[in-house]
């Protein structure tokens, strides 16, 4: 399952992106997004888990607060 999570902290890398995911499941990936130009965090980034493990963490995490700020994270949608 992929899932997005919204509303990083700017500060937020792929380490802790997966820390966060880690006690609800094993993480595939954590990935944060940049800016290509800047390389700076663009405030959101995607996680990959097994389905059980992944509803677990949207449950756990979704509103949840990380670094001052309250994050998004539901299950990612394909692009168009």
């Amino acid at each position: 399952m992929n899932i997005f999570v919204g509303n990083l902290p700017f500060s937020t890398n792929g380490a802790q992106l997966e820390e966060l995911f880690s006690p609800h499941g094993a993480v595939s990936s954590a990935t944060v997004i940049t800016d290509r130009e800047t390389g700076r965090s663009r405030g959101f980034g995607f996680v990959e888990m097994d389905d059980d493990a992944g509803r677990a963490a949207i449950e756990a995490l979704n509103g949840a607060d990380f670094g001052g700020r309250q994050l998004t994270v539901n299950e990612a949608r394909p692009r168009n």
